[in-house]
């Protein structure tokens, strides 16, 4: 498979499952959840609706990541790669966040028990991501783009600079990366006000296609 392929189908993802949650959810961030402080801050200062899933949202994150990297340390420790079994366990909380929504929805009210369980199983999801991005097969991160459109720019001038020195690889991979995200997130936008919580079911598909193309060959 070609590499650019994860790349961009992970970063599609993200930007799918963000959108969705944050339009669904009352402005929760599952993916960027750093980006759920503002929005405590902003709703201290005004509403305070959907604060405690925002609240929950970090710790729930840390959570999930240290769970995948101790499983992951002790598989290598054991001499076994889990990339493939750590998408699978995404797909999992996935399914689990678009079927609470559907069961859920629509929820009045965004501090009821519902409705902030469905937000954290969105944030488990994506810390599951984050860490495998980390953990299982490293390179250009997928879920927080920030940073990769920061390094695109950076590696862009290198490029008009250095010519053929600087590093177009890496380059193209950001760009990919922030390409499938914006498309992730443009579609998470149009598919959550067509169907709902069941546009989750494109993130999904991506992801099973991408165990599907990754399980060793006989």
């Amino acid at each position: 498979m070609p590499a650019l392929i994860p790349v961009i189908a992970l970063s599609f993802v993200a930007g799918f499952v963000d959108t969705v949650g944050f339009i669904a959810l009352f402005g929760l961030f599952t993916a960027h959840v750093t980006g759920n402080f503002v929005l405590i801050g902003s709703g201290i200062a005004g509403s305070p609706t959907g604060l405690i899933a925002k609240l929950l949202a970090l710790p729930v994150f840390i959570a999930v990541v240290a769970a995948v990297a101790v499983a992951v340390r002790r598989a290598e420790s054991a001499g076994r790669d889990l990339a493939r079994p750590v998408l699978i366990i995404e797909i999992v909380l996935l399914v689990a966040f678009m079927l609470a929504g559907l069961f859920g929805e629509p929820f009045g009210n965004a501090d009821t028990l519902p409705a902030v369980l469905t937000g954290l199983a969105g944030v488990a999801a994506m810390a599951v991501q984050n860490a495998g991005g980390r953990l299982t097969h490293p390179g250009t991160p997928t879920t927080v783009m920030t940073g990769n459109v920061t390094q695109a720019v950076i590696d862009s001038v290198d490029l008009l600079r250095a010519g053929p020195k600087a590093n177009a690889a890496r380059t193209r991979n950001l760009a990919a990366a922030v390409v499938g995200f914006a498309v992730g997130a443009l579609l998470g936008a149009i598919g959550y006000s067509v169907v709902s919580y069941l546009s989750l079911a494109v993130p999904v598909i991506v992801l099973v296609y991408l165990v599907l193309a990754t399980r060793p060959k006989p």
